[in-house]
């Protein structure tokens, strides 16, 4: 999920921009070092939305540039396991497919995708069930459960694992098939329950 992170750091005000705006060049610099990384504490992150820094700044010995207290905010992406998420597939191989969920790229495996033998077709590049010749192709958008992560602490990448093999998951064409055939088992079965009773009170 996405989510605004308060933190805190000092960060070093090179000479050639002292007389820049204080603001704009902490965000300069805490862009630099934070947008685009990932750590288990934080997830992704995404960008420096906010800061405010230290007028006042050290200067260490041998180094003239200033070092500034900075509070600031992240927005930061940071999936959960059981989170459901919706996104896009992005690419798609005989192992499965890619989604696209925020700034990430879920793996979808083959096994997750439907409660369905899955047929891979290399030249159309899409995965098709057996029996219910549901296709999912790139460009589809999907709902899916995250069922696994893993974060390298420093690392620029990290693995989420998803799901679609659960109620209601699944490419969402295919989720509103499956509310209308719902519907419609519910109406059928309503109408079954009033002429009962209509037949049941007719007799004396």
């Amino acid at each position: 999920m996405f989510e605004l992170v308060r933190c805190q750091d000092v960060i070093r005000i090179p000479p050639g921009k002292f007389n820049e705006d204080l603001r704009k060049v902490s965000i300069e610099e805490l862009a630099r070092k934070y947008e685009g990384t990932l750590s288990r504490e934080l997830g992704y992150v995404v960008a420096v939305v906010e800061a405010e820094v230290s007028p006042v700044g050290k200067i260490l010995p041998g180094d003239g540039a200033t070092y500034n207290a900075v509070t600031f905010t992240l927005l930061t992406y940071k999936p959960e396991i059981q989170e459901v998420v919706e996104g896009e597939v992005v690419e798609i191989g005989s192992f499965g497919a890619f989604i696209r969920i925020g700034p990430m790229e879920a793996l979808l495996h083959v096994s997750q995708i439907i409660d369905d033998y899955v047929v891979y077709d290399e030249r159309q590049a899409t995965l098709m069930g057996k029996e219910t010749k549901r296709k999912l192709s790139v460009g589809d958008r999907v709902r899916a459960r995250i069922t696994a992560v893993s974060m390298a602490k420093g690392g620029a990448s990290g693995k989420v694992g998803i799901t679609m093999r659960q109620p209601f998951l699944g490419k969402l064409e295919w989720i509103k098939e499956d509310l209308a055939k719902l519907r419609e088992a519910e109406k059928v079965k309503a109408g079954k329950e009033k002429a009962k009773v209509k037949a049941g009170g007719g007799k004396k």
